[in-house]
């Protein structure tokens, strides 16, 4: 389960965000890629936007149930 205490800086401020279990994987990109980006110089995923809308969040619930090490959060 993600921890707000461990989120990587570059997370865009808000509910959703990525902490330092990130495998970099690439499965959020790919599910939400309005929301997730890699940081390739690091090697993690971050949130660049949180959502707005019901679909958009949707969108990042989506990227955070596919995440295969649950470093996505949505308590942020």
């Amino acid at each position: 389960m993600a921890d707000k205490k461990y989120k990587f800086k570059l997370n865009a401020e808000g509910k959703f965000y990525v902490d330092d279990q990130c495998i970099a994987c690439d499965a959020c990109v790919v599910e939400a890629p309005r929301f997730f980006s890699m940081n390739d110089t690091d090697g993690h995923a971050f949130v660049s936007k949180q959502p707005t809308t019901a679909q958009e969040i949707q969108e990042c619930i989506d990227a955070l149930e596919g995440c295969p090490v649950e470093a996505i959060g949505q308590d942020g």
